[in-house]
């Protein structure tokens, strides 16, 4: 299992977001991790939960992907109502990573993502620390645009 004391080999990653909803929901919407968590992210790939406590989530991972099955375990601990951080093992990298939420003017919240991660032996993409930065951005705007609109939804039911 990734562990603090585990010597990281390679850059640290950083990523922010910003989303149109206050901090709460943020919070409670990103560490919602299901099943379904495929079909939200307009991906492909099998999540299984295995453990789900007040404060700490482990779940798994499965793809199928051109370079075989891709799996990892993600142990998540809740550090409500603000932060979480995740230690992941997985065929092809391990990763440590640690998520910051700041509220933000107007009920928007800003997300301050850090990351390291080390490939195994398995793995066979080499991306540039740019071009994870700038996929993982990506990725996490299309999550702002998909929880934005699930607030939007939540607010207007709870307005009737």
């Amino acid at each position: 299992m990734a562990t603090k004391a585990r010597r990281w080999a390679g850059p640290e990653y950083h990523v922010k977001a910003e989303f149109r909803a206050p901090i709460s929901y943020v919070y409670s919407w990103c560490t919602d991790f299901a099943p379904g968590d495929d079909r939200r992210e307009k991906d492909h790939y099998t999540r299984r939960i295995i453990q789900r406590t007040s404060r700490q989530v482990v779940f798994e991972d499965l793809v199928d992907s051109d370079q075989g099955w891709v799996w990892a375990r993600h142990v998540v601990t809740l550090h409500p109502p603000s932060r979480w951080h995740s230690d992941s093992v997985g065929t092809h990298r391990d990763a440590t990573i640690d998520y910051v939420l700041t509220p933000l003017a107007d009920d928007r919240t800003r997300l301050d993502l850090t990351w390291k991660r080390a490939p195994t032996a398995l793995s066979t993409s080499r991306l540039s620390k740019a071009a994870m930065e700038k996929s993982s951005t990506e990725a996490w705007r299309n999550f702002a645009r998909v929880l934005e609109k699930d607030y939007r939804s939540a607010r207007s039911r709870r307005g009737r």
